[in-house]
């Protein structure tokens, strides 16, 4: 068995999360969740994700439509940055080459 995989209902429990919530986070792509021997299991590498959706949701009273939306513009922000810095660094190579 993976160690890189959390128990869906053991971190609902101790999160104090519905479990329905991450079912509907799944049910909308948001996350991916897998099904081992009839136990839902959550990705490690997703619960920075899954913790942030639940803070949008419960703490800020933002619906899942709006979780998405803003999923995909912090994504698109992230591509631009990075874009950004891809940009500036091929700049500064040919600075320097001029020097």
């Amino acid at each position: 068995m993976e160690t890189d995989l959390i128990i869906v209902s053991e971190y609902c429990r101790k999160s104090h999360v519905d479990p329905s919530f991450i079912a509907l986070l799944e049910t909308e792509g948001l996350i991916e969740v897998r099904m081992i021997e009839g136990i839902r299991y959550l990705p490690l590498a997703q619960l920075c994700d899954v913790e942030r959706y639940i803070r949008m949701y419960y703490d800020l009273s933002i619906n899942i439509e709006g979780i998405d939306a803003i999923r995909h513009l912090l994504r698109r922000m992230e591509d631009l940055q990075n874009e950004l810095n891809s940009l500036r660094n091929r700049l500064r190579l040919y600075e320097d080459s001029l020097l």
